[in-house]
């Protein structure tokens, strides 16, 4: 049988999730004994996720107790830290690592998708993104709409300006109200607020 493979997403999470488990087979000085390995498998079976305790003290016999599980059983070793062996076998109930179900989100919108506004959103609709001009209707001539010109006939009509114009119809130049308060203050209004020269006497 073939070793199952993690990769390191999976195995950080597997870690962490065997975290509060306690070894449930263990293995003693006779090494791994078919019983041993039988009762490794039946516990892979039922919980995926297990602890295995090994009782010899030298580091490269349990590296090899490991390798030879793993191959056995075709289940992955999660961590080896000192005496405790973890390991993992994909089951029916796929407790443990799940795929993840990847779900569209409402709120986020592609690049290519115009910006919908809540209340429109609310409602399950979507702003239509407006259609490119062809080389027709960019070279047709612009037409008048009640004296409000359009660029072309699915256009809206052009709103009227509010800006005032720089040659007003009564031909007296425009002024801000801060340029006559300005003016009144520097006595250039009229005569009036003109300020006469003290006599001699």
């Amino acid at each position: 049988m073939t070793t199952m493979e993690l990769t390191p997403r999976e195995r950080s999470a597997l870690r962490a999730a065997a975290h509060p488990l306690r070894p449930v087979v263990l293995i003693g000085d006779n090494g791994l004994t078919e019983a041993v390995l039988k009762e490794i498998d039946l516990n892979l079976s039922v919980h995926e996720l297990i602890k295995v305790r090994a009782g010899t003290a030298d580091r490269q016999a349990r590296d090899e107790m490991l390798a030879t599980i793993c191959e056995t059983l075709s289940c992955a070793a999660v961590h080896h830290l000192g005496k405790m062996l973890i390991l993992y076998r994909f089951g029916s109930k796929g407790t443990y690592l799940k795929p993840e179900a990847k779900t569209a989100d409402p709120s986020k919108r592609k690049a290519s998708e115009p910006h919908t506004p809540k209340k429109l959103a609310a409602q399950g609709k979507k702003l239509e993104k407006p259609t490119r001009r062809t080389r027709a209707e960019r070279d047709a001539p612009i037409e008048e709409t009640k004296g409000r010109p359009t660029v072309f006939s699915s256009d809206r009509p052009a709103r009227p300006t509010t800006r005032a114009t720089k040659d007003p119809g009564h031909g007296i130049p425009r002024r801000s109200a801060l340029s006559l308060r300005a003016g009144a203050r520097r006595g250039t209004l009229g005569a009036t607020t003109r300020r006469r020269a003290p006599v001699k006497r």
